[in-house]
């Protein structure tokens, strides 16, 4: 009961300042508080407890929250909900940030060298990855298993065909774009890695990390004439 009373007194404080939804309420008290009970929800946030338990419904739905049942020692048993792991990747993360003051860090103590063979190290570990993916596949086939790859990591990917003899993939966003502004190497690598599991010539026409508004790789088999 102390805990509801403190985060009554809390969430009165900043609730007029944020323009959320009732669900993204709930949520965000979910990660700020922890577990908590339909009961205690409602008298946090002041609506019905009928109305709380249709937006629960909801975000049990999407897979925001998930619940676990608790038995009382008098009473029915209640439920307590928790934020999934899909609902943390709704929050901002610093990992860029992290990142980029590790390979400071890494530079300072070794040099530039060691930061690119960091990276040198990460396209080799990323061949391995896929590259059965690509077994048997003409190239077509690979640059499709491509762009999926690369939506799967959160790049906005799409490729066409744009001759006989041509594709092109594009992505129109770069999850390491701040990595990549400060050390280019990162785009070099991704260059390779693509021209390694393609098994094609590769010229990148433009770069989000180099100022562009998206990616753009064009694609050729090794014995093509095409430009």
């Amino acid at each position: 009961m102390k805990k509801t009373i403190i985060t009554i007194r809390w969430w009165a404080k900043i609730k007029d300042q944020l323009d959320l939804s009732t669900r993204e309420k709930i949520v965000q008290m979910l990660k700020t508080e922890g577990e908590l009970s339909a009961k205690e929800i409602t008298n946090i946030i002041g609506i019905t407890g009928m109305a709380i338990r249709r937006h629960i419904s909801t975000l049990l739905r999407d897979s925001m929250i998930e619940s676990t049942t608790i038995r009382q020692p008098m009473g029915r048993p209640t439920a307590i909900y928790r934020l999934t792991k899909q609902a943390e990747d709704h929050f901002p993360k610093s990992y860029p940030a992290v990142a980029l003051d590790l390979l400071a860090e890494l530079e300072g103590e070794a040099g530039e060298s060691m930061v690119n063979r960091l990276f040198d190290r990460r396209k080799d570990s990323l061949f391995k990855k896929y590259e059965d993916k690509m077994q048997g596949k003409d190239l077509a086939a690979k640059v499709a298993v491509l762009s999926e790859i690369q939506n799967d990591n959160g790049y906005m990917a799409t490729w066409e065909k744009s001759s006989d003899e041509e594709y092109i993939l594009t992505e129109y966003n770069c999850p390491i774009s701040q990595i990549a502004n400060k050390y280019n190497h990162a785009c070099n690598c991704e260059l390779k890695l693509f021209e390694s599991l393609l098994e094609a010539e590769i010229d990148r026409t433009d770069c989000l990390a180099n100022g562009g508004k998206k990616c753009v790789y064009r694609i050729r088999s090794h014995n093509s004439t095409g430009a």
